[in-house]
């Protein structure tokens, strides 16, 4: 017997060990989720920009080397012979303003790519976080109808035997067996979206997510420090990675404006040239020559078929644009802070508000029960107290994942969330007793 019992109890402490956290779901997304894999992929190439950028400052070589099979009639004679030869080219730039804005534009496009991948990473906590709460949610909203079933079909018994008896009409019978069908259904409902959740964040970690710690009981939820809405908003259009981003996309812009007028001044560039080659013509007076130069080459565009200007008024127009998008960033990283900032105090709130309504819905179902069972209050009122009551429960609880999840949007919003943030929320998290 005692055998049996320890290994009961190693069961659940094992099951209690496998419970994973916002933390693991976290960082099992960081290694499976396919849409930061492909924003990391992003940011990889985006470093190439930069050594893209300096090779237009760098010289090139380049090496050729040609065979060929000849015929030719000399004095009445006719020959078959090969000729051979071989060279090099260095080609350095000297003065190309063009490529010099270029090597700019990649160091910024590299800069790009790093700051949309951390944009990336952001979006990532938000989804996990998002996801790992909607699965929370669903489980505590299948918990209180379930508790509501089971209420229910206390309910369902007593009127039964209370019929029996003849202190309650058929109708008292009918209203509980109304109630208790209607959880039944709702049941069926609740267990159907808690699948649809847990599917959802399978997606995100590439796996089955094991048991899920959750919410513990009576926990305290802070208000964001700074307690200062504008000083979000003012960080939100500063520091947020999408005006970030959108600060380096406008400087990209900008240059590219600068490299298309560069388009239209010379360039100068080193070139050394060395060749050989040789012949098999038994008549020619040598069978091989070798040359070998240096010198400076200039190459003025004067027409190109208006090619140069259109480029110049295209550039021009896309800076309008990438200054237009700049301050749409601007608008939406401070209207965001405005809503995630609202959505923490009021959800703030709003939970003290459920909590009390908690309490008194719970109160108000003991004091219809004990009614019911002296015989100042009849059936209904006791369902309708049980309905309000799971209902309670459930909004409750929805509030509380909805201002947690605030809290990380606020962060996200002024270019702060990380995953220091997540063992933040993490810790107010804790196994599941099931």
């Amino acid at each position: 017997m005692k055998k049996v019992i320890a290994v009961l109890i190693s069961s659940v402490l094992s099951s209690a060990s496998l419970a994973a956290d916002l933390l693991d779901v976290y960082r099992d997304a960081l290694a499976n989720d396919a849409d930061f894999a492909a924003a990391r992929a992003e940011r990889e190439a985006g470093q190439e920009k930069a050594v893209q950028g300096r090779a237009g400052l760098l010289p090139e070589v380049g090496m050729t080397a040609n065979t060929t099979y000849d015929y030719a009639t000399y004095a009445g004679n006719d020959y078959n012979f090969n000729s051979n030869g071989y060279g090099a080219q260095l080609s350095q730039p000297l003065f190309r303003m063009q490529n010099w804005v270029q090597y700019k534009q990649g160091q910024l496009q590299t800069g790009l790519a790093e700051t949309r991948f951390q944009l990336a990473r952001q979006d990532l906590i938000l989804r996990v976080a998002s996801a790992y709460f909607d699965v929370l949610n669903s489980q505590d909203a299948l918990d209180a109808v379930l508790s509501l079933k089971t209420a229910a079909e206390q309910q369902l018994q007593l009127a039964k035997k209370s019929f029996e008896v003849g202190t309650v009409t058929i109708t008292d019978v009918h209203e509980a067996q109304s109630r208790f069908d209607l959880a039944n259904a709702q049941e069926i409902a609740g267990r159907n979206d808690l699948e649809v959740k847990i599917q959802t964040l399978s997606r995100l970690v590439g796996k089955q997510p094991d048991a899920l710690s959750r919410l513990r009981k009576g926990v305290t939820l802070e208000r964001p420090q700074p307690d200062d809405l504008q000083q979000w908003v003012k960080a939100a259009v500063e520091e947020s990675y999408s005006v970030q981003a959108q600060k380096v996309a406008a400087e990209i812009a900008s240059r590219e404006v600068e490299r298309n007028r560069a388009a239209h001044l010379p360039t100068v560039d080193l070139v050394v040239n060395y060749a050989k080659s040789n012949t098999d013509l038994p008549i020619s007076s040598y069978d091989s020559s070798t040359s070998r130069s240096i010198g400076l080459v200039l190459n003025m565009p004067l027409y190109q078929g208006g090619a140069l200007t259109s480029r110049d008024r295209e550039a021009a127009a896309l800076k309008l644009k990438s200054d237009s998008d700049l301050e749409s960033a601007r608008r939406a990283s401070a209207l965001a802070a405005r809503q995630a900032y609202l959505g923490v105090t009021s959800g703030m709130a709003q939970v003290r508000a459920l909590e009390a309504a908690e309490v008194s819905s719970r109160s108000s179902l003991d004091a219809n029960r004990l009614g019911y069972e002296v015989g100042v209050r009849i059936n209904i009122d006791v369902l309708n107290a049980q309905s309000q009551l799971s209902d309670t429960t459930k909004q409750l609880a929805k509030a509380r994942y909805d201002t947690l999840l605030a809290q990380l949007q606020l962060e996200a919003a002024a270019g702060a969330l990380d995953e220091a943030d997540v063992q933040r929320i993490n810790a107010l998290l804790e196994a599941s007793p099931d």
